[in-house]
C-alpha cells in the first residue's frame, strides 16, 4: 500500500498535479525569476543603457530550461518562445519590474510576506517541468536513464546551469560561479529530485506521478519558503551530504597544502642563497696590510 493511500491523500495529489500552472503559477515563476536578474550588480544600469540586452536576461532566466532541455533533445532550443501568451506574459513581467513607475511592482512584489507566497508557487512550476522533463525524455528514450535525469534536471535549473552564459550578456564573466562547482539548494534539489522522478518513471519506486509530485512539491515550498524568509543558505542536504561524502569519496587531503608549503620553502631557499663562508686570519691580514699600505701612499 503506498504512504498517500495509507493517508488518504491519492485524490488531494491527483488534484494537485492536475492543477494548471498557468497563468497564475507562471506569473508567480516570471516574477521571482525577473527579481532574481534585478538582484543582480549592474543589471539596473544595463536595463537603462541596453533594454534589449535586459530582456533577453530576462527571457533566458523564465525560459532558459526549456532551452537548455530543447538542445539536449536535439530539438529547436527556440521552440518555446513559440507560445506567444508566455512570452508576451514574462515581457510584461520584466517591464513592469524594470520599469513601473516609482519602482511600485517591484516595491510590492519585493515586499517580503508577498515575495513568500511567489517563492511557494515558483516550487510547484519547478516540480512541474522536472516531473515534465523525465516524462519526456522516457517518450523519447525508454531505457536512457541518464538522459532522463540530465533533461529532468535542466528542466529543473536550467537557469542556474545557464548562468555563465547569461553573465557573458550583461558583460560580466566570472567562471568561478560555475553552478556545477558550487551548486545551489535548487540544483540539489533538481537533482535529487530528478533521480526520484526517473525511478517513478521506470516502476522502480512504487508511489504515483501524482503522489510524488505533490510530497516533493511540499517539501519544496518549506525549504524554499524557510530560506527565504530566514535569508539563509544553509543546503538542508548538507547534514546528509557530510555524513555520505566523506565515505565514498573521502574527505579533503591537506597533502596538496603541505606540498605548496614545501615548494615555496624551496623557492625561499633559491631566493635566498646561504651567505658566503668566512674569510680566513690570513686572509683578513693581508687585507689590513694593503689598507695601509695604500694609505701610506
Amino acid at each position: 500500500m503506498e504512504l498517500a493511500a495509507a493517508l488518504q491523500l491519492g485524490e488531494l495529489a491527483a488534484a494537485f498535479a492536475a492543477l494548471p500552472v498557468f497563468p497564475l503559477f507562471d506569473t508567480a515563476y516570471f516574477i521571482i525569476s525577473v527579481l532574481y536578474l534585478k538582484y543582480e550588480p549592474g543589471a539596473v544600469e544595463m536595463s537603462r543603457k541596453s533594454p534589449f540586452a535586459s530582456w533577453l536576461c530576462a527571457m533566458l532566466h523564465c525560459f532558459g530550461s526549456y532551452i537548455l532541455a530543447d538542445l539536449l533533445l536535439g530539438e529547436s532550443p527556440i521552440d518555446y518562445f513559440s507560445n506567444n501568451s508566455s512570452v508576451i506574459l514574462a515581457t510584461a513581467v520584466w517591464y513592469l519590474i524594470f520599469f513601473c513607475p516609482m519602482n511600485l511592482f517591484y516595491k510590492c512584489v519585493s515586499f517580503l510576506p508577498v515575495k513568500l507566497i511567489f517563492v511557494a508557487m515558483k516550487e510547484v512550476v519547478r516540480v512541474r517541468k522536472i516531473a515534465a522533463g523525465v516524462h519526456h525524455a522516457h517518450h523519447r528514450y525508454h531505457h536512457g536513464w541518464f538522459i532522463m535525469m540530465a533533461t529532468g534536471w535542466v528542466k529543473g535549473s536550467g537557469v542556474a546551469l545557464m548562468s555563465n552564459f547569461e553573465q557573458l550578456l550583461r558583460g560580466v564573466w566570472k567562471p568561478e560561479t560555475n553552478e556545477i562547482l558550487h551548486m545551489s539548494f535548487p540544483t540539489k534539489a533538481s537533482l535529487y529530485g530528478t533521480v526520484l522522478f526517473t525511478l517513478q518513471q521506470t516502476h522502480w519506486l512504487p508511489i504515483s506521478e501524482a503522489n510524488l509530485i505533490f510530497f516533493f512539491t511540499m517539501f519544496m515550498i518549506v525549504c524554499k519558503v524557510f530560506m527565504t524568509a530566514t535569508h539563509s543558505h544553509a543546503s538542508p542536504f548538507a547534514p546528509m551530504e557530510n555524513f555520505i561524502c566523506p565515505v565514498f569519496f573521502g574527505s579533503v587531503s591537506s597533502g596538496h597544502s603541505s606540498h605548496h608549503h614545501d615548494h615555496h620553502g624551496a623557492s625561499h631557499e633559491v631566493s635566498h642563497p646561504p651567505p658566503p663562508p668566512a674569510k680566513s686570519k690570513e686572509e683578513l691580514n693581508e687585507g689590513t696590510r694593503k689598507r695601509k699600505a695604500k694609505k701610506a701612499e
